[in-house]
């Protein structure tokens, strides 16, 4: 990675983490173990992937404003919530993510469930307060739109039942890539597509920003299939084998992993050249792409 490329990360992470944190609810009232279950979540780590690639693309189009910030927070929020979800007992039954206790083995099963729904609804609430800060602002409620249908049935949701579905089963590549597009594409395509209608972005420039962050998700999901045969839990920060031993098929299982490496190298091409044929121009977020795809953990 190039070096001032990875000082710049960190400092925007950093920014990024801030911007959540001002979001998050207070650990107060008779409710508080499922506030306190959520921020665990919340904090647990992670890149910030999602909040990033939208403010980054929102700076790319010229956005300035603050009101930003809440979609930032509630897509996080949103990832997070489908993350405890994921490692639920019915689910994956995982007790590890990022090298910390997943949220039900750290607080229980139906506090796991809840702190996650509490998280879905509290994303929208927090998302909402961009009509607070910009009420003339007719994008606020397109994007807003946007946010809740790629986390709904015809988004991350949708992909997440087929997968369920899927468990066991002989799955086609056609299926396999329509899990991918909506399980981990649809939200990469909300924080873009967020991050460019909030700014202003033309609707031929919005489109092209979908795909290309659809072709960034796609590549994104592969690369996760084969850091989970070829890495470790203490480079991945979560247990690695999980796909064999829920008898799931992966981009890796059906190509294997020398076609699965090429496969990610020609889709994040691609999405960086889509973006490049933009009149606008980030170096960051052309680095962040490329990032992603290459990262070993």
């Amino acid at each position: 990675m190039n070096k001032d490329f990875s000082e710049e990360m960190t400092a925007r992470i950093a920014q990024v983490q801030a911007i959540i944190e001002k979001y998050l609810p207070r650990e107060e009232g008779r409710q508080k173990t499922v506030i306190e279950a959520m921020n665990y979540s919340v904090q647990a780590g992670g890149k910030r992937l999602r909040p990033l690639l939208m403010w980054e693309t929102y700076r790319m189009f010229g956005g300035r404003s603050e009101v930003i910030e809440p979609f930032m927070a509630a897509i996080e929020m949103i990832h997070t919530y489908s993350l405890v979800h994921d490692d639920l007992p019915a689910m994956d039954n995982d007790e590890y993510r990022r090298g910390k206790k997943t949220t039900h083995a750290q607080y229980g099963e139906a506090m796991g469930i809840l702190a996650g729904d509490g998280l879905l609804n509290y994303a929208f609430e927090t998302a909402a307060k961009a009509f607070e800060l910009e009420p003339g602002n007719a994008q606020v409620g397109k994007a807003l739109s946007v946010l809740a249908a790629k986390a709904g049935i015809h988004g991350m949701l949708g992909g997440q039942c087929v997968d369920v579905e899927s468990e066991g089963e002989p799955v086609t590549e056609d299926v396999l890539k329509f899990i991918y597009h909506l399980k981990t594409g649809a939200l990469l395509e909300s924080s873009m597509l967020i991050g460019a209608i909030l700014a202003g972005a033309t609707l031929s420039e919005q489109e092209r920003v979908e795909q290309a962050a659809g072709e960034l998700g796609l590549a994104f999901q592969i690369q996760d299939d084969i850091l989970d045969v070829v890495s470790t839990t203490e480079k991945l920060g979560k247990p690695v084998g999980s796909d064999e031993k829920n008898h799931k098929t992966t981009w890796v299982t059906l190509f294997g992993v020398e076609q699965a490496g090429k496969d990610v190298e020609q889709l994040s091409e691609h999405s960086v050249a889509l973006m490049d044929a933009l009149v606008v121009k980030n170096e960051f977020l052309t680095w962040l792409m490329l990032d992603l795809i290459h990262r070993k953990s």
